[in-house]
């Protein structure tokens, strides 16, 4: 039933309200023990969730003008009752107005009492009727205000935008964001080509494409089952990774029978494209410091058929022991970041980064890359990664990391990219990806050889 969605979303609302959670371990955590929802149930619950988190600004400047009461002030539970409503209203058109104020009053009834019933109710019947002709702030006079309703970020962020990208692409860059992006896989050549991938596809999802920059990649939209349910996922075809993503490890360029390592795996994303990469041969360590998901990253290896990983639990706020020294060919850093550049895909994360966090980041992404560095062999190369379009998380943790250790310096002219792809590489041998210029995730990667 549709209700279960809407409970569901609302649940799922709440739990990223009270915890520091990201969205992606949450529906995780939730749909794992929702077996009662339909295809279709999970369909609507998912527009819902994204949907609500992409539109929250405008959502809640729409509810503060219908409300006599401060949003501050109203009960969290209520606020994502009157959101999911309010969402419902102004951007699903199949679901009658009456429906979505219906569900919305029935949520609030089994949580506040009546007068807060009512209120839930009127609100959203006045939004109804009257949402479209909401004032909005004015862009003239105020343009971060006008920006930050009408396209849903938070001001700061808005702010710094405007200041490095000016009215026009900061509003494209905030459009881009909040559309929905195709799903992005990458063709897993150990075991089959990108044309018969696309073949497997037919029939399962739609809008079937090639990735312009990454050789390997493919985007699609509206599958007709969940991702590990398909065949071609089952039999290690393809692994899901946004196209920028997929560039890095080009970028970073590892060469069959090559020691390298992949210093923050996760899950192993990138850690099975550089074992692509390598051709199954040489050594790969993939570490982290959560076992779990390396454990996870196990299973993913096998499924593709990889033989040449092997995993290591470490905390990189510590260095490691000094027998790893110089040992290593290539390194890859995709360093823990604010994830602003995916904020297409995780957009709980604008209403959770704050300014102040940026300064933190900064300062663990350069301690991970110092401790990296002795274990690059002479010669070698280790590439700092990280889907954060903001200079305190790029350009600014190079300079740092150079102006101490110099015996590294930046490859202008890296090797490993497609001619295409060479042009996303800067004059100062950065490459950078954007979702409103290059319709990919927001990525920046330096390439840094040991010079002596």
């Amino acid at each position: 039933m549709a209700d279960v969605a809407r409970k569901t979303a609302l649940l799922i609302l709440n739990i990223l309200d009270k915890k520091q959670q990201t969205l992606d371990s949450v529906l995780d955590a939730v749909l794992g023990k929702a077996t009662s929802l339909t295809s279709k149930d999970r369909k609507l619950l998912y527009a819902l969730v994204y949907g609500v988190l992409r539109q929250r600004g405008r959502l809640d400047w729409i509810i503060g003008h219908f409300s006599k009461t401060r949003l501050d002030r109203i009960d969290p539970t209520i606020l994502n009752i009157l959101r999911l409503g309010l969402f419902q209203i102004a951007y699903l058109d199949r679901i009658p107005v009456s429906a979505a104020v219906n569900t919305s009053v029935e949520m609030a009834k089994s949580t506040a009492p009546l007068w807060i019933v009512r209120y839930v109710n009127g609100l959203l019947r006045n939004a109804a009727k009257e949402y479209q002709h909401v004032p909005y702030p004015d862009i003239a006079k105020n343009p971060v205000s006008a920006l930050a309703v009408e396209k849903s970020f938070p001001q700061w962020l808005i702010k710094r935008w405007l200041d490095r990208f000016g009215l026009e692409e900061t509003a494209r860059l905030c459009d881009a964001v909040n559309t929905i992006p195709p799903i992005t896989v990458r063709t897993n050549t150990l075991k089959t080509t990108r044309t018969f991938l696309m073949e497997s596809l037919q029939g399962v999802a739609q809008k079937i494409v090639p990735t312009e920059f990454s050789p390997d990649g493919v985007s699609f939209s509206n599958p007709k089952t969940a991702i590990p349910e398909m065949d071609s996922f089952q039999d290690g075809f393809f692994q899901v990774q946004d196209e920028a993503a997929q560039l890095v490890t080009l970028f970073l360029s590892p060469q069959p029978g090559e020691t390298v390592l992949d210093a923050c795996a996760g899950l192993g994303g990138k850690t099975g494209h550089i074992a692509q990469v390598m051709k199954n041969s040489g050594r790969l360590i993939a570490l982290d410091n959560d076992e779990q998901k390396l454990s996870q990253l196990m299973h993913a290896m096998n499924r593709s058929g990889i033989l040449i990983a092997t995993t290591r639990v470490h905390d990189l706020n510590n260095p490691l022991i000094p027998k790893h020294s110089g040992m290593f060919d290539r390194i890859l850093l995709d360093a823990p970041c604010s994830g602003l550049g995916v904020l297409r895909r995780n957009p709980d994360a604008k209403w959770i980064i704050e300014k102040q966090n940026l300064a933190y980041y900064h300062e663990r992404q350069a301690r991970f890359l110092d401790n990296l560095a002795n274990l690059v062999k002479p010669s070698g190369v280790m590439v700092y990664a990280v889907c954060s379009t903001e200079p305190e998380e790029n350009e600014a943790v190079i300079k740092g990391f150079l102006n101490k250790r110099k015996e590294f310096a930046i490859e202008n002219k890296p090797t490993g990219l497609t001619f295409k792809t060479r042009s996303l590489v800067d004059q100062n041998g950065y490459l950078k990806t954007s979702p409103h210029i290059n319709n990919m995730d927001g990525f920046f990667a330096a390439r840094l050889k040991r010079i002596k």
